[in-house]
């Protein structure tokens, strides 16, 4: 529908300490910056919120008293849509349908993942963080026009300057 303004929501989880450079990049022009969990040190929440606004959850892993305010679960209203933010997805707790939530965005595994189940697009951007595995090292963005969401992850080792031009 004409008239509506996108927002992009950057989408970054399991970073365990380590804010690449490329995760940056990407993520400059983001109108919100989510981090589903394990951050692993304040300073990253510090750089992200220099790029947008971060909304944060607490990991397994984010155990030192910097993390203590941060919740485990966090729900979210951005561009017209409800997305609901949890580090543990094993852990979801409430029925997204009917809470009228639209997105669910997890980490944990460092598994990317996305997938549409009963009206609602699950997200897991994977892990931006050390390589864990063969996992790739990823990141994702929400896109929000109206209220629709759309969603993409991308592997950082394929993050190039003109992909980041694209984005903004």
């Amino acid at each position: 529908m004409a008239g509506h303004r996108k927002t992009r929501v950057g989408l970054i989880a399991d970073t365990h300490g380590l804010l690449r450079p490329q995760a940056l990049a990407f993520l400059f022009g983001s109108d919100l910056i989510v981090h589903a969990g394990d951050i692993g040190d304040r300073r990253i929440l510090e750089e992200l919120q220099s790029i947008a606004p971060v909304s944060a959850v607490r990991g397994n892993n984010d155990t030192e008293p910097w993390a203590a305010h941060l919740p485990e679960a966090q729900l979210i209203e951005t561009g017209g849509v409800r997305v609901y933010v949890i580090h543990k997805l094993a852990e979801l707790s409430l029925d997204p349908p009917a809470a009228g939530v639209q997105v669910v965005v997890s980490g944990h595994s460092h598994r990317p993942m996305l997938g549409r189940r009963d009206g609602v697009l699950y997200v897991n951007p994977g892990s931006a963080g050390p390589r864990r595995f063969k996992l790739p090292i990823a990141i994702g963005e929400l896109l929000i026009e109206g209220r629709a969401a759309t969603a993409r992850i991308i592997d950082l080792g394929s993050v190039t300057p003109e992909l980041v031009a694209s984005t903004l």
